[in-house]
């Protein structure tokens, strides 16, 4: 009963405070002398719970809870930002900032890498998508929205940020230096056999002037044939991606969308006729925008869809900035593919349905005696935990002598080596943080490789 009537205090006091700010809320929906004497007992509960409650506690926390109180009974899609995270939230993904370089998705309570952009020290560390972030600097996330999480991670160019991931049942940490981080979406290349290959990383709002540029230069090279991949792709702006469909699809319908003000709309391409032949590589990562995109060119016939189902994400939402300088993010809206196919909860099924080939594994991980840190070794300690390091550091490539389990000088500056090269203090020491980050190079190390048939089923389709 408790959690009841939490629940319908949090609705109460979040969609007035919402009427204050933006939103018309029809009379005729509401039974307007009940919600004025629910508003006035609330604030009755508000004010006991000031006076009397043992700890101390901020109004500004009260409002925050109830407000978040009001989306946990929404879909999953739906938050609350602070004033805080909505300044996060709203930062211009195509700038500059001090971070590593990984977009976020959230999926229910866990917060999973989208992809580690090109070239950054994400990337540079060994993250991976898939990976579900679950601390930073030491801080359980679990739980954090994407914009709490952006804030902790992001910070001062030049500082380390230590990242815990888990990884199936496996926990890793990667002390990664921050740099600037200039974010693009778009990464392109000609192939052999004159084809054109474009990966989107998402849909922003500088994301179809980059593809316009990357089309541009597929042109004067005479490509007529692309591929397009939207492989762990999750998704960004509605305007977006139609924008993008019309350089592939020819006239007609793009996507439908239907929302509960304005009913059913439909989105069109206005390009004359198709310029190029096209495949679209999708997987279980590819959401939203990126299911948009795909069945659009799917219903439309003009390309092949090649991969694994995808997420099923096919609803819309509006972020509406508040008078407390917060925001809400809710769904507004549904959208259908163009042969009016769900996709919310269904996914994208690919024409050609494909998995990558995972490759043995390089090294046997169950050899390595294991670094557990219960202390800290330095120069002449003897121990399985000195040996572990050191079969690591040779397997790594590190110049170390025949693994004996002596701390001896070689074995001291090759740490000192490894410490420097993984942004940590380089003084030999083998600390907890290095030997996370030597069990983690090594998983990174001795991780199987994947052979990428989706990509080399679509050059054969296109040859």
């Amino acid at each position: 009963m408790k959690k009841y009537l939490k629940k319908i205090s949090c609705l109460i006091l979040a969609v007035t405070m919402l009427v204050s700010a933006t939103f018309n809320i029809y009379a005729s929906e509401l039974d307007v002398e009940k919600l004025d004497s629910d508003i006035d007992f609330l604030k009755l509960v508000i004010e006991f719970v000031n006076e009397y409650y043992q700890y101390d506690i901020n109004q500004d926390d009260i409002i925050t809870a109830l407000y978040d109180g009001f989306f946990e009974i929404l879909d999953d899609y739906s938050v609350y930002f602070t004033k805080e995270e909505y300044q996060e939230f709203a930062t211009d993904v195509s700038g500059s900032f001090g971070g590593i370089g990984v977009q976020i998705t959230q999926d229910k309570d866990k917060l999973i890498v989208a992809i580690p952009l090109p070239g950054t020290p994400a990337l540079k560390a060994g993250i991976k998508t898939g990976d579900e972030i679950i601390s930073v600097n030491g801080q359980s996330i679990v739980g954090f929205t994407t914009a709490q999480a952006s804030n902790l991670i992001r910070g001062e160019v030049g500082t380390v940020v230590k990242i815990g991931i888990k990884r199936g049942n496996t926990e890793l940490f990667f002390n990664i230096k921050r740099e600037v981080v200039v974010v693009s979406s778009v990464e392109s290349k000609i192939l052999d056999n004159k084809i054109g290959y474009l990966k989107i990383t998402d849909f922003n709002e500088n994301t179809t002037e980059q593809v316009e540029d990357a089309l541009n230069s597929f042109d004067k090279n005479k490509v007529s044939k692309v591929i397009v991949d939207v492989r762990n792709n999750p998704g960004g702006s509605l305007r977006t991606v139609v924008d993008i469909l019309n350089f592939f699809v020819p006239e007609g319908p793009l996507v439908y969308v239907n929302s509960k003000t304005q009913g059913e709309e439909v989105l069109k391409s206005t390009l004359d006729k198709q310029k190029y032949k096209v495949c679209v590589l999708v997987n279980e990562n590819s959401a939203s925008a990126s299911e948009l995109f795909a069945g659009a060119i799917q219903d439309r016939g003009v390309g092949k869809i090649i991969g694994t189902t995808t997420y099923g994400k096919g609803v819309v939402q509006s972020l509406i900035p508040l008078k407390n300088e917060g925001a809400v993010k809710f769904t507004t809206s549904e959208y259908f593919t163009p042969n009016k196919n769900k996709v919310q909860g269904v996914g994208i099924k690919p024409d050609i349905v494909i998995e990558n080939k995972i490759g043995q594994a390089k090294v046997d991980l169950s050899t390595y005696p294991e670094l557990k840190k219960d202390r800290k070794p330095t120069l002449n300690t003897v121990g399985l935990d000195v040996l572990g390091a050191e079969m690591i550091l040779q397997t790594l490539g590190y110049k170390v002598n025949t693994p004996d389990g002596v701390l001896d000088q070689v074995t001291f500056e090759q740490i000192k080596l490894f410490q420097k090269n993984n942004h940590l203090n380089a003084y030999g020491t083998l600390d907890f943080a290095t030997q996370d980050a030597l069990t983690s190079a090594l998983k990174l190390f001795a991780a199987p490789e994947v052979e990428d048939t989706q990509l080399k089923k679509a050059i054969e389709i296109l040859k």
